[in-house]
């Protein structure tokens, strides 16, 4: 048990029908509706292998896509083969998700076979509209239909989704409720990574907080300085736009109409009181970029607003950005500087990500868009800890509990269990 919950240690697995929810969503490519990256596929295979190798009989429960961004909504076929081509053993696949063909296989179950179940989310209840209007509670969670048609097949549920934690969906909080349960290997190594650069990051500790979801990054930043995590935060991005706006710089008006658009204006009046209370401690551009018929054009920030919409920092911040970085001992990157996708405004996220990359520092990056660049400029092995989590990471650094943690804690004191003995009720 690690503070206070199950792990896979804790049981005897062999012959066992464990229920195992991983994340394994992904960007998908619109054409083959094949994933662009496997960075979470890979993260969720330690679990799985294990599982297999100890004989358990793997049921494996995840997700692509959901109702909202539905360009990425797929079935989780592809996963399925990815996954076997990897470990280099049969994985299964029913197009079903609690239904009799899939209750049938699971049942049919040996020792050390897996089998993966179609998408969960195109049950209503795993959507995530259902979940932001409804809002069951895990008790209610208990007794949907998923949990209800599969716990009873199952004596263990395992949960490894952390890119999910921050979701309240039955197969993330309600199997715990009717089943023994404990957290696979990739929650278990995320959490002690981010607990290592939560509670006791190395100084002194940079937080570059960039791209596009500033929710994320205004949840991160005031917790991060008022608790002293950080002793400096790198702004670019979206994210360092609204500070500018904050500090009464003006962009522009098709960078200000993109930012009202996205319905993100109502984050320049937190931007002023963060900067009121920590402006000594957020670092702000110098310089900025756009693209003019495909041609970067570099302009200094005393010299805006521009004509055209900003897309990166400029190589002033870029700079200034690498010479604090190669002197920091820990740095967390979330979100890229710029339009990474497009080669004439990539600069500002390569140039952050390299500095990192070249650095002595213990660094982490996470979220999607991250993970993405560093994959594609080819530096993911000079990052120390990548996280599979978005969403999930900015809410565990900001010191919210999970609630999968919470469900996670609650079965443990409802499931005891002696070292390699499972209590199935």
């Amino acid at each position: 048990m690690i503070n206070g919950i199950h792990t896979l240690d804790d049981y005897d697995l062999k012959g066992k029908t464990v229920l195992l929810r991983e994340d394994m969503n992904s960007p998908l490519d619109s054409g083959t509706r094949e994933p662009r990256d496997i960075t979470r596929i890979k993260e969720s295979l330690p679990s799985i292998k294990e599982l297999a190798e100890k004989g358990a009989r793997t049921v494996v429960l995840i997700h692509q896509g959901n109702d909202i961004e539905y360009h990425s909504f797929g079935s989780t076929q592809p996963h399925a083969r990815i996954v076997a081509q990897m470990l280099g053993r049969p994985v299964d696949f029913v197009d079903d998700v609690c239904g009799p063909a899939a209750r049938a296989r699971i049942q049919a179950l040996k020792d050390g076979e897996i089998l993966m179940l179609e998408n969960v989310r195109y049950m209503a209840e795993e959507m995530t509209l259902f979940e932001a209007q409804v809002r069951l509670s895990p008790e209610q969670q208990a007794k949907t239909v998923l949990v209800s048609k599969l716990a009873p097949l199952a004596d263990l549920y395992v949960c490894d989704a952390f890119a999910a934690a921050h979701r309240s969906q039955p197969t993330l909080v309600g199997m715990q409720e009717v089943l023994p349960s404990a957290m696979g290997r990739c929650l278990e190594k995320e959490m002690a990574t981010l607990a290592r650069l939560l509670t006791k990051p190395e100084k002194p500790c940079l937080f570059i907080l960039g791209g596009a979801k500033i929710q994320d990054a205004f949840l991160i930043m005031s917790s991060v300085l008022e608790n002293n995590v950080a002793d400096l935060i790198l702004t670019s991005g979206l994210v360092g736009q609204i500070m500018l706006l904050a500090k009464g710089v003006s962009l522009g008006q098709p960078s200000f109409d993109f930012i009202q658009k996205k319905g993100l204006e109502e984050y320049i009046g937190q931007a002023k009181t963060i900067l009121r209370q920590f402006e000594k401690r957020i670092i702000l551009p110098v310089d900025v970029a756009c693209s003019i018929a495909g041609v970067r054009k570099e302009i200094k920030v005393n010299h805006l607003p521009l004509d055209h919409a900003v897309m990166d920092i400029g190589s002033e911040s870029v700079a200034e950005y690498r010479r604090l970085i190669l002197g920091a001992k820990t740095v967390f990157f979330n979100g890229p500087a710029g339009v990474f996708e497009k080669p004439e405004t990539e600069l500002g996220t390569k140039g952050v990500l390299s500095a990192i990359a070249e650095s002595k520092a213990f660094s982490v990056l996470g979220g999607g868009d991250s993970i993405a660049a560093v994959n594609k400029f080819k530096l993911a092995k000079g990052i120390s800890y990548i996280s599979t989590g978005g969403g999930a990471l900015v809410r565990f650094l900001s010191g919210e509990e999970l609630p999968i943690i919470k469900a996670l804690k609650k079965a443990a004191m409802k499931f005891p269990c002696e070292k390699r003995v499972l209590q199935k009720q």
